[in-house]
């Protein structure tokens, strides 16, 4: 099996491909999103535009989140309000949101005085999907990655919004396990799902696709496992999974890390 990933890497995308190498896979760093002729490849991590430029070309299914997952969960999961509009909605907001892009970056996530502040209609098609949230304080933040219905890998990686790398807790074990068995059919088997705390209640932060996504001091085998289940060959994607599969968007940027 060959795992293909983008011109640069963070630090947790080279522990990454370390674990594969210790795991006897092959890996194919390209030097830009051009994809060579004779290129093959089973698995990637990469961003999302890294993604949607090579993933089609050989064959790979990056599995994400639908857009509108978040906005979509019951309020004791989020203990926020959370909605999903197009940019051209949010252009009307009239008071301080928290606003970013549902499965990418190509909205900063923030929070924005008003609509007003957010990227214009000569920037930005006004159909653009945008999720708008409450604006809380998050005073501890997990990120978990899961793999058929479990919590199989999780770090600690930020406090009072400042990054703070730890290990998992009893509480977000818990409350991922809760999130599973309530709602583990409205997710792809391979994902990331950050969590935290709002006021002493467990809240889902948002959902990140695992091949995108750093693993921070998560034990790197547990996360690959994740990872190669979540962008793999278009062939083996089970029937759940192929309601899953992201479909490419039109942007590409040579300047995207893998394990942001």
């Amino acid at each position: 099996m060959t795992l293909i990933l983008p011109p640069r890497l963070t630090a947790s995308a080279q522990r990454l491909r370390d674990a594969a190498h210790r795991r006897g896979l092959h890996t194919v760093q390209l030097p830009t999103f051009n994809v060579p002729a004779d290129a093959q490849a089973d698995h990637l991590h990469a961003g999302p535009t890294f993604a949607d430029a090579v993933a089609p070309r050989l064959g790979i299914a990056p599995l994400e989140a639908p857009r509108d997952w978040l906005a979509g969960l019951p309020r004791e999961f989020t203990h926020r309000e959370v909605t999903l509009v197009t940019i051209g909605e949010a252009y009307e907001l009239r008071r301080p949101a928290f606003i970013k892009s549902p499965n990418d970056k190509s909205i900063k996530a923030m929070i924005y005085t008003d609509g007003s502040r957010l990227p214009g209609p000569d920037a930005v098609d006004r159909r653009t999907p945008v999720l708008v949230s409450d604006i809380v304080d998050f005073t501890v933040e997990y990120r978990l990655h899961l793999l058929d219905g479990t919590v199989h890998a999780t770090s600690q990686y930020a406090e009072q919004g400042r990054l703070r790398l730890g290990p998992p807790s009893a509480g977000a074990l818990a409350f991922g396990a809760d999130l599973l068995a309530g709602l583990g059919h409205t997710l792809p088997t391979a994902i990331v799902v950050d969590v935290g705390v709002i006021d002493g209640r467990w809240a889902v932060i948002e959902p990140n696709a695992a091949w995108a996504s750093g693993a921070y001091v998560a034990d790197p085998d547990l996360a690959l496992d994740v990872v190669l289940r979540a962008a793999g060959p278009m062939a083996v994607v089970s029937n759940h999974d192929r309601q899953f599969i992201r479909l490419p968007q039109s942007r590409a940027s040579s300047h995207e890390p893998a394990g942001a």
